[in-house]
């Protein structure tokens, strides 16, 4: 592995309080030692102590910072890490790294802090992966499952699988190898009952990945309803500012809004659309085909009904065009009058918020979202799933050879397999292709 000492801003560009300049590897404390003047010398300083001081270039003052100091092991690299705390904006933090850069640190390149983290067995490769998750999180729900990962509850699942399987592996190869010897054998029944639960334990985390894509991703959500039925203060009541234009007139919302919000933790990439009528203006009537088009392309669909106009034939069609569908169907308005009964219907206000929790609750229930705990684990990565449904498949087709009853060692080959699928989870058997890959994801300083 590169040894090199590597140095990188891990905050965002931009006036801010402060920058923070990451530096990680051999030489980090005696290279920020050479630029620091303080009360107390880096080289001598305790692990993970903080010091102030000002960085010093050639006689010249750059910058009056904190300098935190930790010593391997017990750091995030595993190597010996600086940060350096200066003033925020571009043109401080920037000039500090340069000396850096000057006194022999090396630029880190995308995700090198975690990827040397990985390397050095800080963290498997899951975990590496709930890093970025943890960044890009878009909701607290979405940061609570990231987190989960990063601390190895995914890890210790597959290391539980992947104990099960090479115990396996070992007593058939046993068997397989010694054949005369006089050794209590497995029978094809007991491996068969013992991959039928790592079989099961696998389903279970694949289970996962539908509500994981949603944690990760969000719902593509379209608010659909004829016009004036409030769709639009619904959108602006839920991302909590005025994104959609709300009057009396008719026809106000001639295109798509597209809006993130968070709803009690659950991502919602919500589509506010025209609304749906028979109209001669040529470009609300654009608006209106893209809307009956959103209809087809939404992964849910947020139908909203008027309580104070009730139930027209418009809205009969719309109920009907969206039968069978990811759909809730929301009766608006209700705190101008009591509204009228729609089978499963959610009774809500856009104005004052009344029934949105119970609109949130029902959408959880839809996409399983409730059983995300600090215990259970979510899957949302993709590379992941994939190998976790090679090694389903691997367990199964040894499952078969054994019903079938051929040899052993047939079904060995399996488990193999299956084992080599589920190292590439953690990172025990993957490529150096993968792993440039998954880090390539990642931002520079982190």
């Amino acid at each position: 592995m590169d040894n090199r000492t590597i140095a990188a801003i891990s905050t965002p560009q931009g006036v801010g309080g402060i920058a923070v300049i990451r530096i990680s590897g051999e030489n980090s404390i005696a290279i920020a030692d050479s630029i620091f003047k303080g009360k107390t010398k880096l080289s001598d300083a305790p692990t993970h102590t903080v010091h102030y001081g000002k960085i010093i270039n050639n006689g010249e003052e750059i910058d009056e910072v904190l300098v935190t100091v930790m010593r391997a092991p017990k750091t995030f690299t595993r190597e010996d890490v600086v940060e350096i705390s200066t003033h925020g904006g571009y043109v401080a933090s920037r000039r500090v790294l340069n000396t850096l850069f000057e006194k022999g640190a090396y630029p880190a390149m995308a995700g090198e802090f975690t990827k040397r983290a990985f390397m050095n067995g800080r963290i498997d490769l899951s975990q590496a992966e709930a890093v970025i998750d943890i960044i890009n999180a878009k909701t607290d729900l979405a940061q609570k499952n990231a987190l989960t990962q990063a601390d190895g509850h995914l890890a210790k699942r597959i290391e539980e699988i992947r104990s099960t399987l090479t115990n396996l592996a070992a007593a058939m190869q046993v068997s397989i190898d010694y054949p005369d010897e006089d050794l209590e054998e497995l029978t094809a029944e007991e491996i068969s009952e013992q991959l039928g639960k790592v079989y099961s334990e696998l389903s279970r985390l694949a289970d996962t990945a539908p509500r994981g894509r949603v944690l990760k991703n969000g719902i593509k959500t379209a608010i659909i309803g004829r016009p004036n039925v409030g769709k639009s203060s619904l959108l602006n009541y839920l991302a909590m500012e005025e994104r959609a234009i709300v009057t009396d007139i008719a026809g106000t919302t001639r295109d798509v809004i597209e809006e993130l919000v968070d709803l009690d933790g659950v991502p919602l990439r919500l589509l506010d659309t025209a609304g749906i009528r028979s109209t001669e203006d040529t470009v609300e009537k654009i608006g209106v085909e893209r809307s009956l088009k959103y209809i087809d392309e939404a992964e849910l669909i947020l139908l909203v009904l008027d309580a104070k106009s009730g139930l027209t034939e418009e809205d009969r069609e719309l109920l009907s065009k969206t039968q069978g569908k990811n759909r809730i169907v929301l009766v608006n308005k209700t705190d101008e009058c009591e509204g009228f009964f729609v089978e499963d219907a959610i009774m809500i206000s856009a104005k004052t918020g009344a029934g949105i929790s119970e609109m949130s609750a029902k959408i959880k229930e839809l996409y399983s979202l409730e059983k995300i705990t600090a215990e259970e684990i979510t899957l949302t990565n993709e590379r992941q799933l994939a190998a976790l449904l090679r090694a389903k498949e691997a367990v199964l087709r040894a499952v078969d050879v054994l019903g079938g009853g051929m040899e052993q060692d047939f079904a060995a080959l399996d488990i193999n397999e299956a084992l080599a699928a589920i190292g590439e989870i953690d990172g025990r058997t993957v490529t150096e292709d993968i792993v440039s890959e998954v880090f390539h994801n990642f931002c520079v300083g982190k």
